[in-house]
């Protein structure tokens, strides 16, 4: 079995580097089927959907372990080449191959035969090379139609290798799911899929001279494992509609992991999605029942009114638990103060820290500020958390090396103490500012009329009640999710498991306890998908 290719230093340094990086952006990484991933030596191709630029890359990058895989070759656009730029620095010095785009090529001198031979040859030295088949990084609710270059790859390299009946590469598919891909301290599922294994042996209608609905019919495959393990559908309203619905059926406090989550919210909304698609033409000659068109009126009508409730709930300012468990005004004023308390006192905490996380804060706003105005929110929004990324780590090590020059008598002691308040002021900044929020959604929970809260309770109980009746008989979830997910769900890092775990695990340098996905560094909440393209 090939060994594969050693790693050439510049790699590690920017997987250790990136990986620090990403875990201090984002606020968890969950990382589900590691056991998926075929070991060094076994060729292998990653695809994954392709939402946020380079940092996908860097992600699958961080999220494969090195024990599983010592390198993974990159492929990126061409543009992305030759640049005096860190960016282009980082992507050269990988070993990571330049694809050409046809957009970027209106000459139509976009030849990718060098670039294919390369990924080739690294797959027979037993190496993982990623692709995002997507063809492009785009800031949209749906998954691109794949390109068919990876499934042309796999039949290239097995038709080399004919005369190797055993010779074995994988499709290794990733679904990468961000909550809010841009937002600081904000979550991301990465979920690895069994892989797709083809050998000459068992796949002769992959050899050359292959029929190309063999190759359409590889891409599906991977089409579908891709999207059944991340948000996938035609408008954000969809999206949108479906993450209202998941507290409703399991409230905040629901002991449930990332992966959880992500898996009910996307049951509802394929749900959602299912009945926006036509009547299938090859059943009951397309005619539709009387049940089944009362049942798709009920669930387009509950669609429609989950985001009614949701946009109240936001002109308001107040969240949906406030609705769920009503309080008297002393006990909501007795909360306030003590919030405010505990946010004033981690506030001061932190200051100190956040002298130092000033710089950083600016660099990064004026850059992803300025680049906002270079195009529309399609086009640049995928681009925003790379920003983030590569002007924080550059301003972070900046600040970190004036602190230590400033300090020299005593460099060896600043050079790690300056990253460790950072970092805990970091966990108390992001705790005060939950704090905060919750006093100030209780400050607007105080003006509320009592006869809209009992108007808006009213309202959730009916909604509650008919997303329960969609979710347990008709899409088949627990019935009991606040104890089926304690009992039967996906033991995890990022898991709330109790107030001793949470407590325990307060100084972990991997995550602050949260009790909703939605959360973020941010003093509201964040429903910020774009406005649907008409």
């Amino acid at each position: 079995m090939p060994e594969g290719s050693s790693t050439p230093w510049a790699y590690f340094l920017i997987r250790l580097l990136f990986k620090f990086v990403l875990k201090i952006f984002y606020g968890t990484i969950v990382v589900e089927g590691v056991e998926n991933i075929p070991e060094t030596g076994r060729p292998c191709i990653v695809c994954a959907n392709h939402t946020n630029s380079l940092t996908d890359a860097l992600l699958l990058v961080t999220a494969i372990p090195s024990r599983k895989r010592n390198m993974l070759r990159l492929t990126a656009k061409s543009t992305q080449f030759g640049k005096k730029t860190l960016t282009s620095w980082l992507v050269e010095s990988a070993g990571t191959v330049p694809i050409k785009r046809r957009k970027d090529f209106a000459d139509g001198t976009a030849d990718n035969s060098n670039a294919m031979a390369k990924l080739i040859e690294a797959l027979e030295l037993g190496d993982a090379v990623c692709v995002f088949p997507e063809g492009a990084s785009r800031y949209h609710p749906t998954i691109a139609p794949l390109k068919t270059g990876t499934a042309r790859i796999v039949s290239d390299t097995l038709s080399r290798n004919r005369e190797q009946p055993d010779f074995e590469v994988s499709i290794l598919t990733c679904s990468i799911t961000y909550m809010h891909r841009q937002h600081f301290r904000s979550d991301v599922l990465v979920t690895f899929h069994p892989p797709l294994t083809f050998r000459p042996r068992d796949h002769p209608e992959l050899l050359a001279p292959v029929n190309y609905d063999q190759i359409r019919l590889v891409t599906a495959q991977m089409h579908r494992q891709i999207a059944q393990g991340t948000f996938d559908a035609p408008t954000w309203d969809l999206i949108r509609a479906a993450r209202i619905a998941t507290p409703l059926y399991a409230p905040l406090g629901t002991r449930m992991s990332l992966g959880d989550y992500v898996r009910v919210t996307r049951t509802f909304l394929e749900a959602f999605k299912a009945r926006r698609l036509p009547a299938d033409p090859s059943s009951s000659n397309g005619e539709t029942s009387d049940a089944d068109q009362a049942e798709t009126d009920e669930i387009i009508k509950l669609e429609r009114e989950l985001k009614v409730y949701q946009a109240e709930l936001y002109k308001l300012g107040i969240r949906d638990d406030r609705i769920r468990r009503p309080l008297l005004r002393p006990v909501i004023l007795y909360r306030m103060l003590l919030r405010l308390s505990w946010a004033v006192f981690l506030f001061s905490l932190s200051i100190a820290g956040l002298i130092l996380w000033t710089p950083i804060a600016l660099t990064t706003f004026y850059a992803v500020h300025s680049f906002k105005k270079t195009g529309p929110v399609w086009d640049t929004w995928d681009e925003i958390a790379q920003y983030k990324l590569i002007y924080g780590l550059v301003s972070g090590l900046c600040v970190w090396a004036g602190a230590t020059l400033l300090t020299l008598p005593i460099a060896p002691v600043t050079a790690v103490l300056v990253p460790v308040l950072m970092w805990m002021s970091l966990r108390w900044f992001e705790d005060a500012v939950s704090a905060f929020r919750a006093f100030v959604a209780l400050a607007r929970l105080v003006r509320v009329r009592s006869a809209t809260l009992a108007r808006l309770h009213a309202t959730r109980a009916d909604l509650r009640a008919r997303v329960l009746e969609l979710g347990v008989n008709g899409l088949g979830l627990p019935e009991d999710p606040e104890t089926f997910f304690v009992e039967n769900g996906e033991k995890q890092k990022g898991r709330v498991t109790g107030r001793w775990a949470g407590r325990a695990k307060y100084f972990s340098v991997r995550r602050r306890r949260k009790r909703d996905w939605n959360e973020t560094l941010r003093l509201y909440e964040q429903f910020d998908y774009p406005a649907d393209e008409t």
